[in-house]
């Protein structure tokens, strides 16, 4: 009981600092700080300028640690809670036409033990390529249906991130085998059949998509 209480009174203090901080705001940002919330706490430098808040205002507040910024061109209220995946984040909101891919995707749904250093991101064939400073990106080209099918969204710190679905990533990832390492999309694969939801016939559907029906059959097979 005493652990709780001072786990309370902890949550309090923190709670009672934070409204202290924001009632401290100067009130010639109050008006930037709501349109900042009101869209979900996150805004791109065009999204700034168009909601008519003066750059000087924007910079002000970022020297104050009124707004954090995430990425350039990219900019966050500093006083919501911690990005659980600032990576992922910032390249989906600098990103929006990309697709989380390969080691990217396959850590975000637990089916790996690597640790991506780059966040892999998919792209239309075609599409050009994005300039982004931080975090390092790796660019994919797919085209046609390997691109478009197997697509989920899911929301991280309330912004959505799309993201290969486990099947599709591990069609993907024996497809790429020779740039991320076969014993890379095998491990996935092992890890994918030890959870719950196990879908071969989807796993073969993309296999299929992606030109690797027979890679992935013998190593599939000795699974199930």
């Amino acid at each position: 009981m005493d652990k709780i209480t001072s786990r309370y009174q902890e949550v309090m203090v923190i709670l009672s600092m934070k409204r202290s901080i924001k009632k401290s705001y100067p009130k010639r940002f109050e008006k930037a700080i709501k349109i900042f919330h009101d869209r979900g706490g996150v805004l791109k430098t065009g999204e700034v300028l168009v909601a008519h808040i003066h750059p000087r205002t924007l910079y002000e507040m970022q020297r104050m640690g009124i707004v954090e910024k995430l990425t350039r061109g990219l900019y966050r209220v500093a006083d919501l809670p911690p990005l659980g995946n600032p990576d992922l984040v910032s390249v989906s909101l600098k990103i929006p036409n990309g697709v989380i891919c390969l080691i990217s995707a396959l850590a975000y749904h637990e089916i790996t033990t690597q640790v991506p250093h780059d966040v892999y991101v998919a792209l239309d064939r075609g599409t050009e390529a994005p300039r982004l400073a931080h975090p390092p990106i790796r660019i994919l080209w797919f085209s046609g249906q390997a691109f478009t099918l197997g697509i989920q969204t899911h929301k991280i710190d309330g912004v959505p991130v799309r993201i290969y679905s486990p099947e599709k990533t591990i069609a993907d990832c024996f497809k790429y085998r020779n740039k991320i390492g076969l014993d890379t999309a095998i491990e996935a694969l092992k890890l994918y059949r030890e959870k719950k939801h196990f879908k071969s016939e989807e796993l073969m559907q993309f296999a299929q998509v992606c030109r690797v029906e027979k890679v992935m059959r013998p190593y599939l097979q000795v699974l199930v």
